[in-house]
């Protein structure tokens, strides 16, 4: 069962359609029956929960971990932490819709079981604007158990490249000389991550995905905020079967862990305490 967020304008039609089973994520995102996501042309990292996430167009990485499996703190058994953390496919609760002629709202809640044994709470509120044709998203983590845990998050917004020609680029403040090619460097997978709150205008970093000739020529334009998801990490991947790319906000730099909590970056909080996450999409 999913349900469809569209934001539709006079000269356009842009539909999500959300995973209740997981979260709320995103599985397809269409423009005018084209799906942006990148299906099936996906890595398998081997893990049940991400390759049935992956091949959507938006999942959410967190909120006790992000990115590859490492040991949990303290944990003597060698438990580690999964793959891109605890939060992908559980499902979410308390689901509700409301429409007006401006605007749709989906809110759910989802409670996530933790892998160092904690627990945490995700208020979700999706929008998508009548008038606009924009389309955000506001969360909130809360800690609902008893242990304090740093929380982590990355939004992966994975597009199939499979749409993308010569033309498409990345554009941001952010990136190396401000645009990149969509290919950029050598070889079939490349991974980069740049702080984005430096170059962010009133606390919002912003990239663009485009051309898509596939679209009318037109860009994806992705927002998020900077107090909270301090960087953007990019990721493809066009080894054999695969047609990828990953835009990724994200709290916390490509490094391990380890020295993200050594170092003070990556705090704890407490039960009760909450962090809030956002970002908007459109197209133009």
């Amino acid at each position: 069962m999913t349900f469809a967020l569209t934001a539709e304008t006079p000269d356009q039609s842009f539909r999500l359609e959300l995973t209740p089973h997981s979260a709320l994520d995103v599985g397809s995102a269409i423009f005018h029956g084209v799906d942006l996501s990148p299906g099936s042309a996906v890595p398998s990292d081997g893990d049940p929960r991400i390759d049935r996430a992956l091949p959507g167009f938006l999942f959410t990485c967190g909120p006790d971990h992000i990115r590859h499996p490492v040991p949990i703190e303290g944990a003597i058994d060698g438990r580690r932490y999964p793959l891109h953390g605890s939060l992908s496919s559980h499902p979410a609760k308390d689901i509700l819709i409301e429409e007006d002629e401006c605007e749709v709202i989906c809110e759910g809640r989802v409670a996530v079981s933790l892998a160092h044994g904690g627990t945490a709470e995700l208020v979700r509120r999706w929008r998508a604007d009548r008038c606009t044709g924009h389309i955000t998203l506001d969360d909130t983590v809360f800690n609902s158990g008893e242990k304090a845990w740093p929380p982590f998050a990355m939004y992966h917004i994975n597009f199939g490249t499979g749409l993308f020609d010569e033309n498409t680029r990345l554009t941001g403040a952010m990136l190396p000389g401000g645009s990149l090619p969509w290919r950029f460097d050598e070889g079939d997978m490349k991974i980069f991550c740049v702080p984005a709150a430096e170059t962010a205008e009133h606390g919002w970093a912003e990239i663009a995905v485009g051309p898509i000739a596939a679209i009318g020529g037109r860009s994806m334009v992705i927002r998020f905020r900077t107090d909270t998801l301090p960087y953007l990490q990019v990721w493809r991947n066009q080894s054999p079967g695969c047609a990828v790319l990953g835009i990724e906000p994200v709290s916390h730099r490509l490094v391990s862990r380890e020295e993200l909590i050594a170092s003070g970056e990556a705090e704890d909080f407490s039960k009760g305490e909450s962090v809030d996450y956002g970002l908007s999409l459109e197209i133009r």
